[in-house]
């Protein structure tokens, strides 16, 4: 399939022609792979339509699409391009958020999930233990690797209360994508992902810088558009974090109220 790039995939979403192909049944709320077509080039997408979203006690109805869009908007300002092209548009379900396809290929090794205890993978940072049902134990792990830590330092920003290792994607150029951003922003801090094997360590200078300039962004047109799609407060607790990460300058901890880790995790 086609690479393409940001302002041609941003095109093609916005004003290519939605095919609907069929449900991906492992997702809670209505998600839809579809094919889309603009000017004869036709890529995949998933298409969220508002319509399809499950109600949730500590989210507002009808505003998961718009967090999709707002976790694009801010992994654009990192240049880090982590989550795919995301936008918000009418389709054959109504209005929905639109997200460009990432192919994984075949033979593609996910650098999360569950090792023997005994184990763990040189390089791997182990995050929780667990048994199977002969009561073997286990590791949740994750390979210490600089794509994964820009995905764990994003979510920090975007409070991501759903980093399964599922929603970490693993395109044929080598890049990693994050997914599945509808429950966050949220006010409170409700952070859950299987990336904490770097738990209190320092940020790196690269996301230091980069943390800076989104900071910058965020007091400017990056809060503007942030707006059009979250409520301010949920804006303004964006920047919090941002300067908290900052102030610290080191991976946030585990919440102590409810779980950390994300139900499956992988």
């Amino acid at each position: 399939m086609t690479v393409l790039a940001e302002d041609e995939a941003l095109e093609l979403l916005g004003k290519g022609t939605l095919e609907l192909e069929g449900r991906l049944v492992d997702a809670s709320n209505t998600t839809l792979r579809a094919g889309i077509t603009l000017d004869g080039l036709t890529q995949r997408c998933v298409y969220k339509p508002v319509q399809g979203e499950r109600p949730l006690w500590d989210f507002p109805d009808g505003t998961l699409a718009g967090r999709e869009v707002s976790a694009f908007l801010v992994s654009q300002a990192t240049g880090w391009g982590i989550v795919p092209p995301t936008i918000l548009r009418d389709g054959p379900l109504g209005p929905g958020a639109c997200q460009l396809w990432i192919d994984e290929p075949e033979d593609t090794e996910a650098l999360i999930g569950f090792v023997p205890a005994y184990a763990v993978p040189e390089g791997w940072l182990a995050v929780a233990s667990a048994r199977d049902e002969d009561g073997d134990a286990y590791a949740l792990a994750h390979a210490d690797d600089p794509r994964l830590a820009r995905v764990a330092v994003l979510d920090a920003v975007l409070n991501n209360a759903d980093r399964k290792g599922a929603h970490v994607l693993y395109a044929e150029d080598g890049r990693v994508h994050g997914v599945d951003h509808g429950i966050s922003f949220h006010v409170e801090n409700k952070l859950r992902t299987v990336l904490w094997g770097w738990t209190g360590k320092p940020l790196s200078g690269e996301a230091t810088e980069m943390l800076e300039r989104l900071g910058a962004g965020l007091d400017a047109e990056l809060g503007e558009k942030l707006e059009e799609h979250l409520t301010i407060s949920e804006v303004q607790h964006t920047r919090l974090r941002v300067r908290r990460l900052l102030r610290r300058g080191r991976f946030p901890d585990p919440p102590q109220e409810w779980p950390a880790v994300p139900w499956p995790p992988v």
